[in-house]
């Protein structure tokens, strides 16, 4: 199996994508301080085996491709535009409920942090195509290692 990790950091939150790249799917996503970035990478590497981690060439990512050197075959990838980006997929994969489906999709404002998704859709670039997140939508609250 090969196990993709993508990160999106930031001063105050990150979001991360622990992804199957051979079936295109979305294991897990969160989104996390800075400082719980590492200890959730080293747990899925330990239960997933990572191939490769994604990191988004924006804020730190100098020190995160250091933290990261010597674990697996790292990549920095273009970041630019996928906050943005990460609305629009955030809709393609949990489509709106009720009445907000009657809002033109510029207007909807997605209910939870956005990180983990601008994670994905960097890694989905990286892929050149899209991967599948099966179940309802993920709690995408800031969380800290171990779990709250």
């Amino acid at each position: 199996m090969s196990r993709l990790a993508a990160l999106d950091p930031g001063r105050s939150k990150c979001g991360l994508v622990l992804i199957d790249s051979q079936q295109n799917r979305v294991l897990a996503g969160e989104v996390v301080p800075p400082e719980a970035v590492m200890a959730w990478v080293n747990h899925w590497h330990e239960q997933q085996n990572l191939d490769q981690i994604i990191v988004g060439n924006g804020t730190g990512s100098t020190q995160w491709m250091q933290a990261f050197d010597g674990l697996t075959n790292v990549h920095i990838v273009n970041e630019r535009g996928t906050t943005l980006r990460a609305r629009e997929r955030y809709w393609d994969l949990w489509p709106a409920k009720g009445w907000q489906r009657l809002l033109p999709r510029g207007l909807r404002l997605p209910p939870s942090e956005l990180d983990a998704i601008a994670a994905l859709v960097m890694a989905e670039d990286h892929l050149k195509r899209r991967c599948s997140w099966l179940g309802a939508t993920p709690d995408f609250s800031l969380k800290t290692w171990p779990e709250q």
